[in-house]
């Protein structure tokens, strides 16, 4: 039986890894930047540092674009993979108004 990819972590990671990983963000320094402009929550708390850990069951919510995300942290992968791996990490919740 061979594995294309498997997520890895299982303990937390960064946030603004978990992000760029995720590819909401093309960089970590784009996902660092919003976090410390304070437009990131965490489980509705708000974050202003790249470092806060990340765990499976968090419900992140951040702007992206024209809308606001909203998304369950389902898997957690330090590597940064193509983005039908990447959409596995992440349950989208759907958008806020």
């Amino acid at each position: 039986m061979t594995m294309l990819h498997a997520p890895i972590l299982t303990h937390g990671m960064r946030l603004d890894k978990f992000l760029w990983a995720a590819r909401f963000f093309k960089s970590r320094t784009l996902a660092a930047g919003l976090l410390k402009e304070g437009r990131v929550r965490v489980n509705r708390r708000l974050v202003d540092k790249a470092h806060v850990t990340v765990r499976v069951g968090d419900v992140l919510t951040f702007p992206q674009a024209d809308r606001i995300r909203v998304v369950r942290v389902v898997a957690l992968d330090e590597k940064r993979g193509p983005a039908p791996v990447a959409q596995t990490l992440y349950e989208d919740l759907g958008t806020e108004q």
